[in-house]
């Protein structure tokens, strides 16, 4: 049987299986001989994205979650471990564990692409490309979630991951861990190699690949993360152009769909992940539990977007827009409330099954989420161009999200409203909260205008990434301190709560067990 064994920080990733055993003498055992025409490295390339998604790991760690308390049975000891910031021992399918393989296996399928286009000399530039953005995607969830976030001051000496650029060869090797500076500019090399040659004419379903506009939108948050404004401002552009008003969520259409279907989250969020809605830049789908822990069932309840945190820094709390209501909201935010159930949701992340016996109703729980939407991306554009003083410019891109957001808007929304707003808010104390919370980021932020501003971006990037992980970077970004409440009968506690500070260890998840056994290098405790 012929394989290709990539040993990756202790863990053997087997990225393809081909032919037969019997076969197995007579047969070169170096299978990247076998990708010799270009349909073969295009088929491979599926299997360069991640299977596993990140979200459950980012989500739970965020604080977009309160503890409903230890009478709520519904839980796990993976998702204790994740929301408790603790040492993860646990394994599933959407485990640390799991991301760390994922990520590492789809990283090597990009390299084999790689190796073999060029050992074949090939013209279509276009595979190189989706590769090398590929690869660098797989790398980006890696270190930001097994890493502090990207600091200009200390990103040559924190521990990132390591960075594989070429095909393992041999059967034990020793790795080193990049710093998180390395891992950043191997990054942005393999962006600015690799965007260039993609050509979304190749592809029958571009969403499901590394097209123009995902990969411009990529860059853009790389950029954004690492206080590279200008370039965030000009990735982000080159997405969704100047005037991305016909690119943005047809929210309209996503209500009617899912209630047209049923009028439950789970409808809902199969209308928001279709591949036809021009919001969705890229699509992807994996083993995930995530769509159960979000829609109107009890599994992992006990860990919950409910009503305390979504009436006081959320959904239904103070808005910069003056809304406060459900119905406000263009895509339905709905409650779900009963017995050890105390959800306020809207639908993101969908929950399919895959079955394996159709008969006997066994499968695999599935979930699709949009990984970059021109939405998230038109915010990430805003917050860049506030970082640089380019209020009237950053206001623009504000009101043209809110307005797509927020049904029947009003129009005395403006850069004044903001001010007022974040002037208007206390900051947040875990007994007291808001939407407001202490900024601590590793770059200056200036109180006033630009940090009120960067308050309400903060504040609709929570909305419109809820459920989705993406709150969990933007709390490293911006060194944003996390307290852990209890609530019980609507009334929070902070008994035998924990306290996430500035710079934690705990900001960056510890690598698995099996990978540290291995000899790597354990991230600080």
């Amino acid at each position: 049987m012929k394989t290709i064994k990539n040993k990756i920080l202790g863990i053997i990733v087997l990225t393809l299986c081909l032919s037969s055993c019997d076969k197995y003498l007579d047969t070169q055992p170096d299978n990247r001989a076998e990708l010799d025409t270009e349909v073969k490295i295009k088929k491979l390339l599926v299997s360069a994205y991640p299977t596993t998604p990140y979200l459950m790991v980012a989500e739970f760690s965020s604080d977009n979650l309160d503890d409903y308390g230890n009478l709520n049975p519904n839980s796990s000891r993976l998702l204790t471990q994740t929301f408790n910031w603790e040492a993860i021992t646990e394994k599933d399918n959407e485990s640390p564990d799991a991301v760390w393989q994922s990520c590492y296996a789809a990283i090597a399928s990009a390299n084999e692409a790689l190796y073999a286009f060029e050992e074949m000399g090939s013209q279509s530039l276009y595979l190189k490309g989706e590769a090398l953005v590929a690869r660098a995607y797989a790398h980006f969830i890696l270190v930001n979630l097994f890493s502090q976030h990207y600091s200009k001051t200390y990103g040559d000496k924190d521990l990132g991951i390591t960075y594989m650029l070429a095909p393992e060869k041999t059967l034990s090797p020793v790795y080193k861990r990049n710093t998180v500076k390395e891992v950043y500019d191997y990054i942005v090399k393999d962006i600015e190699e690799g965007l260039p040659l993609i050509d979304d004419t190749q592809y029958t379903v571009p969403k499901y690949h590394f097209n123009k506009a995902a990969a411009n939108a990529f860059a853009a948050r790389v950029h954004l993360y690492m206080g590279n404004w200008e370039k965030a401002i000009s990735y982000a552009t080159a997405s969704i152009g100047e005037d991305p008003t016909q690119l943005l969520r047809n929210n309209a259409q996503i209500r009617s769909a899912g209630a047209a279907a049923g009028g439950e989250v789970i409808n809902f969020s199969r209308a928001y992940t279709q591949s036809s809605e021009k919001a969705n830049l890229l699509m992807s789908n994996g083993n995930s539990n995530m769509g159960l822990y979000f829609g109107p069932f009890y599994l992992g309840s006990r860990y919950s977007h409910g009503g305390y945190i979504c009436n006081t820094e959320t959904f239904l709390s103070k808005t910069p827009w003056g809304f406060t209501t459900a119905q406000n909201y263009a895509l339905p935010m709905l409650v779900y409330s009963a017995t050890n159930l105390d959800k306020n949701l809207v639908g993101r992340v969908t929950y399919e099954i895959q079955y394996t016996d159709p008969v006997a109703q066994i499968g695999f729980r599935k979930a699709v989420y949009v990984p970059f939407t021109s939405d998230e991306t038109l915010l990430t554009r805003a917050e860049a161009k506030v970082m640089l003083n380019q209020f009237d410019e950053a206001f623009a891109d504000i009101n043209l999200w809110r307005k797509n957001f927020v049904r029947n808007p009003t129009d005395n929304f403006n850069a004044d409203t903001i001010n007022n707003w974040a002037d208007s808010l206390a900051y947040h104390t875990p007994l007291a909260p808001t939407a407001k919370k202490k900024l601590n980021p590793d770059f200056k932020v200036e109180s006033g205008r630009q940090e009120n501003f960067i308050h309400a971006i903060l504040f609709m990037r929570r909305l419109e990434t809820m459920h989705v992980g993406l709150r969990w970077f933007d709390v490293k970004r911006y060194g944003i301190e996390v307290q852990r409440r209890v609530v019980q009968s609507g009334a929070p506690s902070l008994s035998n709560t924990k306290l996430l500070a500035v710079r934690d260890n705990r900001r960056a998840i510890q690598l698995p067990i099996s990978v540290i056994g291995a000899g790597a290098v354990a991230n600080p405790r």
